[in-house]
């Protein structure tokens, strides 16, 4: 089945595990020492050290290098692309951290980071990589970038030449739609960046204000965001009520959804590309290239 519509429960089926096969490989881009050492060498702060077991991301480098592909953009552009930040500490960041450097440098010490990890871990031609680089052109061929700036940042730039080179791009531009996509649908919803925070560690199964903290939320913002929450019926007691967690559900559904061209671009091809994926992806956390555990898995034991 090519290009044929799917249902909504094979849509999401479809799409969350394409989309948790995709992050560790993707997604390892803020975890490379590689990256980490190469933003070093423009002037960045070091990786702060240990992660949930990976090196974790320097701020002003991780704004300023997730940003660039968007270009030379302010703080303010970058916090409303990435959607889920402080906006006011994200501002400040950027303001640093474009004193050091520019997009194009720090651009291509990310693809650089990235690419070197990914050959580190899984060597010049893993396997299946020629079939994963066309499925992954295929997923990506019709996707127009209409209210998805980070990927739309990311489908402007080039591709690449080497085969495990491109399948990083493509799936790091995937990666990005299926974010833009959820950014769309809690903003629709009308939840504001904390809010979306409180909900979403809450419907992964995690302590109230503990992974939303990586956000850069005050005491103040939480009180205000759980309050906002708990008089839409949705928090009670910090914790999510049965409404509340419908409500957090259905944005993930929403932005299923919103990753339909994505899943019947791919047919049941699907399933081959998350399998390649998936083994990629369990070398990156082996290596400790990426968290053992990161939302995607969160969001899987939550539903």
């Amino acid at each position: 089945m090519l290009g044929e519509t799917v249902d909504d429960q094979q849509l999401t089926r479809r799409a969350r595990g394409l989309a948790a096969a995709i992050e560790p490989v993707a997604g390892q881009v803020y975890f490379s020492p590689e990256c980490h050492a190469n933003y070093e060498a423009l002037g960045f702060g070091p990786s702060p050290g240990d992660f949930n077991g990976v090196a974790g991301p320097e701020m002003e480098s991780y704004f300023c290098s997730r940003g660039s592909v968007m270009g030379q953009v302010p703080g303010s552009v970058i916090s409303a692309a990435f959607g889920v930040f402080n906006h006011a500490m994200v501002e400040r960041i950027v303001e640093r951290g474009w004193a050091k450097t520019d997009a194009p440098t720090i651009c291509q010490a990310r693809d650089d980071g990235a690419v070197a990890q990914l050959r580190r871990v899984l060597g010049d031609r893993p396997d299946g990589v020629d079939e994963a680089r066309t499925l992954l052109a295929r997923a990506n061929a019709d996707l127009e970038p209409y209210g998805k700036p980070l990927y739309a940042g990311l489908a402007a730039l080039d591709r690449f030449d080497d085969p495990l080179a491109d399948c990083w791009r493509l799936a790091d531009r995937l990666r990005e739609y299926r974010g833009d996509a959820h950014i769309a649908a809690w903003t629709s919803a009308e939840l504001d960046a904390c809010q979306i925070g409180v909900l979403s560690e809450l419907y992964w199964g995690l302590p109230a204000r503990s992974y939303s903290r990586t956000r850069m939320w005050s005491d103040e913002q939480y009180d205000a965001a759980e309050a906002a929450l708990e008089a839409r019926g949705l928090l009670a007691d910090h914790q999510l009520t049965d409404d509340g967690r419908a409500f957090r559900e259905e944005i993930e559904v929403v932005t299923d959804r919103g990753c339909r061209p994505i899943v019947e671009a791919l047919g049941d091809d699907v399933d081959a590309l998350t399998s390649t994926l998936g083994r990629w992806g369990a070398s990156v956390r082996d290596a400790r290239g990426y968290p053992a555990s990161g939302p995607h898995d969160l969001a899987d034991a939550a539903t």
